[in-house]
C-alpha cells in the first residue's frame, strides 16, 4: 500500500529506522498535551509514527483531530479511508475516498487506495475501475500498475497480470515485488521455468522472505524435481522455523522421493506446530501405511477424522489398513463411512466390494462391484473381479460377459483368461478353453500349476496335454 511519504516534503524515516527516541518524544508530546495537540505538522507526524507502528485505533483519533483544524485537505481524507482500511472498516474508507476525491478528482493516489479497499471487499470490477482511473491521470504510476497486477491475479487473469508486471519491470528492473507476483503468476500458467527465473530474481534482491523460498519450492515440486525443492523448503524454515506449510510440503517431497521417514518426520513437525492438519495427520498415515506399519497408520488417520469427521479419504486409508490386518468387518465399516460422505468414488466402491466378498456377502459384493463399473468402466480389473465373483455363484452367462469385458479392455489380463476358459470347460468346449488356457499360460505360466490342481482329471486330455508340454 502506498505510503504517507507524499504528504510532506522530506519523507520520514521507515519504521525499523525509528529508535526509541522517537517513541518517547511521540510519548512526552502526548503527555503534556494530552490529546488535544493543535499543531498540524506535529498531528501529521504522529499519524503517520502511529500508522508504520499499526496502531490505527491511535492514528484514526488523530486523523479526526487533523480534519477538525483542516476539514477540506484531500490528504487528510485520504489518511483516514488508509487508516479505517487497515482497521477492516471497508465502507467507511470508502466513503473518505469519495470526499478526497470530490476535494481534488486528479489525485492518483487516491484512486489507487481507493481500488485497494474494493479489491479487499472483493469488488474486483471495481476495484480493476479504480486503478484504470488512476492511471489515465498517470499512465507510468508504478503502485497504480502494481495493485492493478495483483487484482488480475486475485480474478484468475494470469495473462494479463503477468503483461503488468512486465511492464512495471521494463520501467524499474529492481521492483522486487513484481518479480515475485510475476514468478507467482507464470506458476499458475504452468511456466514452472520462468516462475523459478522470477523467484530468482526476487530472491537476488530479498533472499529473506521466506514466502518466496516457499512458493520456489512448491514449483520445483510440481517439476518433479523434488531434492531441489526440498532445499528451498529448507531455506524458508531456517528464515522462519515455525512455518507449517514448508514442513508439510517437504514431507510431501520426501514421500515421492521414497524417503519416508524422513517424510514422517517432517510430517510431526507440522502437526507441533499445527495439531488440527488434517492433510498432515493423513499424509502421516500413508507414510506409515506405505511402510506396513498399519497400526501407527490407524492412528494417524483416526487423529485426521477427529479434527475432519467428513474427511472420506481418511475413512479410505484407515478401512485399507484394516484390510490389510485381516480385519474386514473394521475395514468394511470405514468404507461405508467414507462412501456416505462421497459416494461417487469408484476406489472406494471397490474397496467395499472386496471387503464385503472377504465378508462372504457376496451379493451385496456383486452389487458393489457393479457400482464401480458404473462409475469406472473401463476398468479391467473390476470387469474381471465381478465376473469372477458371478462365476463363483454360477452365473455363467453373465460372468462371461463381463470377461470379455474386461479382455476387450486388457486384451493379456491372464486371470481373465483363466476364468473363462474354465467357463467353457464348464460348457464343455475345450477348443475354446484351450485358446484361452494358452494365452492365460503364455502370459503367467504359474496357471499351468492351477490347471493341473483344478482339473486333474483333464491333464491327459489331448486338447490340453499339448499346452502342458509346453
Amino acid at each position: 500500500m502506498p505510503n504517507f511519504d507524499n504528504f510532506d516534503d522530506d519523507p520520514l524515516p521507515r519504521p525499523n529506522d525509528r529508535s526509541d527516541d522517537d517513541l518517547r518524544r511521540f510519548r512526552e508530546q502526548l503527555k503534556n498535551g494530552e490529546k488535544d495537540i493543535n499543531n498540524t505538522e506535529a498531528l501529521e507526524e504522529i499519524i503517520q509514527f502511529y500508522f508504520e507502528h499499526e496502531q490505527f485505533e491511535e492514528a484514526l483519533h488523530f486523523v479526526e483531530r487533523l480534519l477538525s483544524f483542516e476539514p477540506f485537505s484531500s490528504d487528510a481524507w485520504q489518511r483516514k479511508g488508509m487508516i479505517l482500511n487497515n482497521l477492516y472498516r471497508y465502507d467507511e474508507a470508502l466513503a473518505c475516498y469519495q470526499k478526497a476525491l470530490s476535494l481534488n478528482p486528479t489525485d492518483a493516489e487516491i484512486y489507487v487506495n481507493q481500488g485497494i479497499t474494493l479489491d479487499n471487499l472483493n469488488r474486483t470490477d471495481e476495484s480493476l475501475a479504480s486503478f484504470n482511473e488512476a492511471l489515465e491521470l498517470e499512465p507510468n504510476f508504478e503502485e497504480a500498475l502494481f495493485h492493478k497486477g495483483v487484482t488480475l491475479e486475485k480474478m484468475e487473469r494470469f495473462n494479463e497480470a503477468v503483461n503488468i508486471f512486465r511492464r512495471i519491470l521494463d520501467m524499474n528492473p529492481e521492483h522486487i515485488d513484481a518479480w515475485y507476483e510475476l514468478g507467482y503468476c507464470y506458476d499458475f500458467l504452468d511456466e514452472f521455468e520462468q516462475s523459478i527465473k522470477c523467484y530468482d530474481e526476487h530472491l537476488n534482491r530479498d533472499p529473506y522472505n521466506y514466502n518466496a523460498w516457499y512458493n520456489r519450492g512448491i514449483v520445483l515440486n510440481r517439476m518433479g524435481k523434488y531434492l531441489n525443492a526440498i532445499e528451498s523448503y529448507d531455506m524458508a524454515i531456517a528464515i522462519r522455523e515455525d512455518f507449517p506449510s514448508a514442513w508439510y510440503n517437504k514431507g510431501n517431497a520426501y514421500a515421492h522421493l521414497g524417503r519416508l521417514y524422513d517424510a514422517i518426520s517432517c510430517f510431526k513437525q507440522t502437526l507441533q506446530l499445527e495439531p488440527g492438519d488434517v492433510p498432515a495427520w493423513h499424509n502421516l498415515g500413508n507414510a506409515y501405511e506405505e511402510l506396513g506399519l498399519y497400526n501407527d497408520a490407524i492412528w494417524a488417520f483416526t487423529n485426521a477424522l477427529k479434527y475432519d469427521p467428513h474427511h472420506y479419504e481418511s475413512y479410505f486409508g484407515r478401512g485399507c489398513c484394516f484390510d490389510a490386518l485381516e480385519d474386514p468387518k473394521k475395514a468394511l465399516t470405514d468404507y461405508k463411512a467414507g462412501l456416505a460422505l462421497q459416494p461417487d468414488y469408484p476406489e472406494l466402491w471397490y474397496a467395499r466390494a472386496d471387503a464385503e466378498y472377504n465378508l462372504g456377502r457376496i451379493e451385496e459384493s456383486l452389487e458393489s462391484y457393479k457400482k464401480v463399473l458404473q462409475l469406472d468402466p473401463n476398468n479391467a480389473e473390476a470387469w474381471f473381479d465381478y465376473g469372477d465373483t458371478l462365476y463363483e455363484v454360477g452365473e455363467v452367462k453373465e460372468a462371461e460377459e463381463a470377461l470379455q469385458q474386461c479382455i476387450t479392455l486388457a486384451q493379456r489380463f491372464a486371470p481373465a483368461h483363466y476364468t473363462l476358459a474354465k467357463i467353457h470347460i464348464l460348457l464343455h468346449n475345450y477348443t475354446k478353453a484351450a485358446a484361452s488356457l494358452a494365452i492365460a499360460f503364455d502370459v503367467e505360466p504359474e496357471f499351468k500349476r492351477r490347471f493341473r490342481k483344478d482339473f486333474p482329471d483333464l491333464k491327459n486330455e489331448p486338447t490340453f496335454q499339448r499346452l502342458l508340454r509346453k
